[in-house]
């Protein structure tokens, strides 16, 4: 099977052994030795093993089921990770109009980079809620690949806008699969999500979550009514110019940003195209496949539009 490749290499393997003290070649080739033995699996530019190995720690052996899971939920939800053309995708083109899920240039004063969202369009009849999260995971995988490791993962989402309405239009079963891949399988240590504008509707999305979320995930989500508590946790400078922030215009990050999305569409494209698992070759059974795609270990029974 074809590997699975950057589209530029941003960051090089020695600026991340110098970045990472920890990182190890051995370990990386230990990585590639276990990854050449799994023949459901696609082949992986050394650069993704640096991803998955500093989003564990270090772990070697939590670092492999990480990778397992990452491949194997993308293939089994093309809802997700399927259709990510940036440029003629016409529902994904919408969500763009509808939701922004932006990178922010600076980073907080630990080190982790940042990830805004909010809703651009207030009208849930609008609201696509798979396209808005692959448009989110998309951004979300373009800034690891251009960044390369960092200390830990940021997100702030706006909840102005917010309504009973988007929340009647997602899918528990989607949802809880969605929590699955966040907290199992993207190779990012995810360190806070920040709610701002707080609102009730926010408690009934909560409730939906909990049943799916770790309590290590739920202790990382803070909310706030006002700006003055976002201050204890991030400088404001950080954020959009709409926020007292010094990073731009919402509107000038998102134009920057989906020209961005947009070089990048061969690399989504080339992506779906073999970075995902054969399950006809799998040779141990995937844990959570009935749980959570309802069919048995091996995926065999499983059919993919």
């Amino acid at each position: 099977m074809s590997a699975v490749t950057l589209p530029t290499q941003y960051v090089t393997i020695e600026e991340e052994c110098k970045r990472n003290p920890e990182l190890k070649m051995s370990d990386l080739q230990m990585l590639k030795n276990w990854m050449d033995k799994q023949p459901h699996l696609p082949n992986i530019e050394m650069m993704y093993f640096i991803l998955f190995l500093h989003s564990n720690y270090y772990h070697l052996e939590s670092t492999k089921k990480t990778i397992d899971n990452f491949f194997t939920v993308r293939t089994h939800m093309p809802e997700l990770f399927s259709n990510r053309d940036p440029i003629a995708w016409k529902e994904l083109r919408k969500a763009f109009t509808v939701v922004a899920a932006l990178p922010l240039e600076q980073k907080t004063k630990e080190g982790y980079i940042m990830t805004f969202g909010k809703l651009l369009d207030p009208d849930p009849s609008k609201f696509d809620y798979l396209e808005c999260m692959k448009y989110l995971f998309m951004t979300c995988e373009v800034q690891n690949v251009i960044r390369g490791t960092s200390q830990g993962l940021v997100i702030v989402l706006d909840a102005s806008g917010l309504s009973f309405g988007h929340i009647a239009r997602i899918n528990l079963m989607s949802m809880k699969k969605i929590l699955y891949y966040i907290q199992e399988a993207i190779p990012v240590r995810l360190k806070a999500i920040h709610v701002l504008n707080t609102m009730p509707v926010i408690d009934t999305l909560l409730n939906m979550i909990k049943p799916f979320a770790k309590a290590e995930l739920l202790k990382l989500v803070h909310f706030h009514s006002s700006l003055e508590t976002v201050q204890e946790f991030l400088s404001i400078e950080t954020l959009p110019n709409e926020y007292g922030g010094k990073a731009g215009s919402i509107e000038e990050i998102i134009a920057k940003h989906i020209k961005l999305l947009e070089e990048f569409r061969e690399w989504f494209l080339y992506d779906e195209l073999v970075g995902r698992v054969n399950e006809s070759l799998r040779v141990e059974k995937f844990q959570s496949a009935e749980s959570l795609f309802g069919v048995d270990g091996s995926f065999k029974k499983l059919e993919i539009d």
